[in-house]
């Protein structure tokens, strides 16, 4: 082996090749070196280049109140935000001819009747989300006569807003929603009262945020809002929103999703556990069932299918994966990185319906909206066979069932048997006498007992997981062969049905941790 390479480094081609090679790589690492210290050198001077903020003459600290970069004080832009601001000033202290506001509200005055409109004037109302559906809706209210609203927004408009928002312009792109939105309608109803909030909504700040109006801070009490319009299009957020709403009893609209739909004649008002072609309002559903919140939220949804042709939520290119973490790519933390196919009209009518519904609803005008289909008699139903079949399959065990209780909700049903199962048999698809009960037997007991005596307390230990739904004549034979029985359950059902059930199963396991 030794006598091989010293025969081999003796070879003059094998020594030569070996210098190349050599020289190729020191070549290589002084042009990469010299490249790395090229961009050095052109960051630094792209850095030293940016007057420093604290610069009392670098235009960004020259914002004016509306948020955005001041412009020169000559420009007709800045001339007109000043007259706007001074007249918007005057009106709200109360400087403003009443008869001029009746005049311009003289359509909706007769419309509404004047105690309607009196209504309206003295109404307080919440918008979260001021991007297209959320700018239509506020553009709509202060155009109808609301004399108090407060936006709540983190966003900025961008280039691509203006497809959608209800009055952004080119000189708006990178100022904040909020301060957009006062800027613009200010010029169109100046006595309207507005309370800016640039920030992110979530649970820790809904209480401060969905909070009374005060005309003075600090001050006691206020004017608790009479309604709150949900323009948010992240799940979770827009969850914690109509949790609290729903908790709190604050009247409350929420706008589903508008993207990917095309066809306004769809567009409807029903209630939230009713709405089911989008996924936008599925997914919130979804959500708010697991929470107990089965129906009682009016909202603004599209009954659009999606079809050949239409478009369809895009997925990410590659390139943008190679940038780097995805998570990075998003506007914020936990917010969707996706690109999002929206006809710019669609927005502004779901947000002018959603207005159209708090209008109506403040000024006492009659809604007669199609009801939504009661449920609540088939959950309770379904409730009281899961109890009972519990109580059944642990007797079958060998186990005392007295005072067995089931962790089983009326969200859990709902969300089950609606969204899971769509009210059908996953055996059969008869979507009549439907009911929940376990699919496989459970290997050693179905119930977890804890203290003793007079304290001891019996739970099932049925989960979300673990529930199918059936026809009642199919539960009575599943509890025969598979409970009773102890039948595989491949000698009942076949591979298919089989394999159908536990993908279904896998997909509402999955949602355990949003109960």
């Amino acid at each position: 082996m030794s006598s091989f390479f010293s025969n081999s480094l003796a070879n003059p081609r094998l020594q030569l090749l070996a210098t190349a090679v050599a020289s190729g790589a020191t070549v290589a690492s002084l042009i990469l070196g010299y490249q790395a210290l090229q961009r050095e050198e052109r960051l630094v001077e792209l850095k030293s280049s940016i007057p420093p903020l604290t610069d009392s003459d670098h235009p960004l600290n020259k914002l004016n109140s509306f948020g955005a970069a001041a412009a020169s004080s000559d420009s007709p832009a800045d001339l007109e935000d000043a007259r706007t601001q001074a007249l918007a000033k005057r009106a709200q202290a109360g400087d403003y001819d009443e008869e001029l506001i009746v005049e311009q509200l003289a359509r909706n005055r007769v419309f509404l009747t004047p105690e309607g409109l009196t209504k309206l004037l003295n109404a307080f109302v919440i918008v979260v989300g001021c991007g297209g559906v959320g700018s239509h809706c506020i553009a709509s209210l202060a155009r109808s006569g609301v004399s108090k609203l407060r936006l709540i927004d983190f966003d900025q408009v961008t280039l691509s807003s203006l497809n959608r928002h209800a009055v952004a312009t080119l000189a708006d792109v990178g100022a904040s929603k909020v301060h957009c939105l006062q800027r613009r309608l200010m010029a169109v109803a100046p006595w309207v009262k507005y309370d800016l909030q640039q920030e992110k909504f979530d649970a820790s700040v809904a209480e401060r945020l969905l909070g009374p109006w005060k005309e003075n801070k600090g001050a006691e009490g206020g004017q608790r809002p009479d309604f709150i319009v949900d323009a948010i299009d992240n799940i979770d957020t827009k969850v914690e929103l109509l949790k609290y709403c729903h908790d709190n009893s604050l009247p409350v609209i929420s706008a589903m999703g508008a993207g990917c739909k095309s066809d306004p004649t769809r567009i409807i008002v029903g209630d939230i556990g009713a709405s089911r072609d989008d996924g936008l309002s599925r997914a919130t559903r979804r959500r708010l069932k697991l929470l107990g919140i089965t129906s009682g939220i009016p909202a603004v949804f599209s009954t659009e299918q999606s079809g050949e042709g239409k478009a369809e939520l895009l997925p990410l290119p590659d390139e943008e994966f190679q940038k780097g973490s995805v998570g990075d790519l998003g506007v914020m933390p936990s917010f969707r990185v996706r690109i999002l196919p929206v006809l710019g009209t669609m927005p502004a009518i779901f947000g002018l319906t959603a207005a159209n519904h708090v209008i109506l609803s403040i000024a006492g005008y009659p809604l007669d909206y199609v009801p939504a289909k009661g449920r609540e008699k088939m959950y309770e139903g379904i409730m009281t066979f899961v109890q009972g079949s519990e109580e059944r399959l642990a007797r079958a065990l060998g186990l005392d069932a007295v005072g067995l209780k089931t962790p089983i909700t009326m969200g859990d049903v709902a969300f089950l048997s609606e969204e899971m199962y769509h009210a059908r048999s996953i055996i059969s698809g008869i979507a009549t006498k439907i009911v929940l009960i376990r699919w496989r037997k459970p290997e050693g007991s179905n119930m977890a007992v804890i203290g003793e005596g007079k304290q001891v307390q019996k739970c099932s230990t049925v989960q979300l997981g673990d529930l199918v739904c059936m026809t009642k004549e199919e539960a009575a034979r599943h509890e025969k062969e598979i409970f009773r029985a102890s039948k595989p359950l491949h000698e009942v059902y076949d591979e298919v049905t089989i394999r159908r059930v536990d993908a279904r199963l896998a997909i509402a396991a999955k949602h355990q941790m949003y109960r």
